[in-house]
């Protein structure tokens, strides 16, 4: 199995029962007895996620939850409890927890929330979270539009009015959403995200605004909608142009009377909610098309704030890579201090369409297979030869027949694979024919041959 999940729980009965559920629907699970345990068999161990009870001797979930965060990030925990109180619900998210749920369970709601919450790990923002000299916000970038970016942010962050971020995929507009958050008077209350492209039709009323006991079939408890979470906090609605027609009016409505009602429920809840939205899509031309409210565009438009694809700030790309590499290094283990000229005109010379979480992933797949310390054009895993600068033909090798003219190009690149390697162990013919898996003596045979000083 793929995945790998770690259930923590002191009662064995829950242990197995929640075990076997997840089991029968395809998914890898290993268990824990005690907080203790599982921070022990975390820092052994791989896994994707973590469901924990919150309610343990020793080390409770809250504080699972808390060593998680500190020794692990990234890594997905859900909080399962008896005893759900909205307020409990609302620290655990505020910790860092990716979703909350209370016993008893409903099989088909556990499984939904695990695979969001694996969906989500899987394809992670990857958020640039590290200091840099070119950063601001835990944003990279030095650029003018970047510095626009900056000053928007500065500007809008204190007020409650909603903010609308748009820009390509990858470009890093959930990071621009908790800068917003975490510079204004909410930041101690909640930051609840919901991405509206991920969550089934028939769950979208539910997932927002909540349900009572007994709603609908499966609802074996009431649950609070992110809306009544981010009460006093930010809700941060990711891919706003998927939400389906019929929903658009109830939110609209929750944003105009600041007011929601549960699935089931009786008495509506006031809610004080400052909600920042992001897309990818043009909403005005969704407008336009009749698939996106007007009304509910222009109260969600309040304050548009546009991220620039990367391809328009190319000159962020060293800083970019800068970042990346101290992460990646930190996070495998890999000692890559930097890249060749050469290299760095390749990415210099790419169109990005993945933005700056392509550029990661290229990053991160090259660090933790190259065998050297510094990325050449040929280390960047994942960006294929047509995306990198075409190399200029002499014209004396278009003459040639297929057989020489690989036998010249295959020595070309052994040379330049000898010489670099050299240049990355300061000359030391021993240390380079081990990373070459080649012996010392075929090596210094190759260097006479290349014209390749023995120092």
């Amino acid at each position: 199995m793929d995945k790998r999940i770690l259930i923590v729980d002191d009662e064995p009965s829950i242990r197995k029962v929640l075990s076997a559920q997840l089991r029968r629907v395809g998914l890898g699970v290993e268990t824990a007895g005690s907080g203790l345990e599982a921070c022990e068999r975390l820092a052994e161990e791989s896994f994707n996620l973590v469901v924990s009870d919150l309610r343990m001797p020793g080390r409770t979930g809250l504080e699972l939850l808390q060593w998680v965060c500190e020794n692990r990030p990234g890594l997905p925990v859900i909080l399962i409890t008896a005893h759900g109180t909205v307020d409990t619900a609302v620290e655990a998210l505020k910790r860092g927890a990716f979703d909350y749920i209370t016993k008893p369970f409903d099989r088909d709601e556990i499984v939904h929330v695990i695979r969001k919450a694996l969906a989500a790990q899987a394809g992670a923002s990857r958020r640039v979270l590290e200091p840099n000299p070119g950063a601001r916000f835990r944003i990279i970038g030095a650029t003018s539009a970047m510095r626009d970016v900056y000053r928007l942010i500065e500007k809008v962050a204190p007020s409650p009015t909603t903010v609308l971020v748009t820009g390509e995929s990858g470009t890093g507009k959930e990071l621009v959403a908790r800068a917003l958050h975490e510079h204004s008077d909410r930041a101690d209350a909640a930051f609840i995200q919901i991405n509206c492209g991920a969550i089934p039709e028939s769950l979208f009323e539910s997932e927002l605004f909540g349900h009572e006991k007994g709603a609908f079939t499966g609802a074996s408890h009431r649950k609070p909608g992110r809306f009544e979470l981010a009460d006093g906090g930010t809700l941060f609605l990711d891919e706003v142009g998927e939400l389906p027609r019929d929903m658009q009016v109830k939110i609209l409505r929750a944003l105009q009377e600041r007011r929601i009602d549960r699935v089931g429920g009786v008495h509506p809840l006031d809610v004080d909610v400052r909600v920042v939205a992001a897309t990818n899509v043009d909403l005005a031309e969704a407008v336009r098309s009749g698939s996106f409210r007007e009304d509910l565009y222009y109260r969600l438009n309040v304050i548009p704030i546009h991220l620039p694809p990367l391809r328009t700030r190319r000159d962020d790309i060293p800083l970019l890579v800068e970042h990346f590499l101290e992460k990646f290094n930190r996070r495998l283990g890999r000692q890559v201090h930097g890249l060749t000229p050469s290299a760095l005109e390749a990415l210099n010379a790419h169109s990005w369409p993945g933005n700056i979480r392509e550029l990661e992933n290229v990053l991160e797949r090259s660090v933790l297979l190259s065998e050297v310390d510094l990325l050449d054009i040929t280390d960047l895993v994942g960006l294929t030869p047509q995306q990198a600068p075409p190399p200029v033909e002499p014209v004396e090798l278009e003459g040639m027949g297929l057989k020489e003219y690989v036998r010249v190009h295959t020595q070309k690149l052994e040379r330049e694979r000898i010489r670099r390697v050299l240049q990355v162990e300061s000359g030391n013919v021993t240390r380079a024919a081990r990373r070459l898996g080649i012996s010392r003596k075929s090596l210094q045979t190759k260097m006479k041959d290349y014209g390749l000083r023995d120092s």
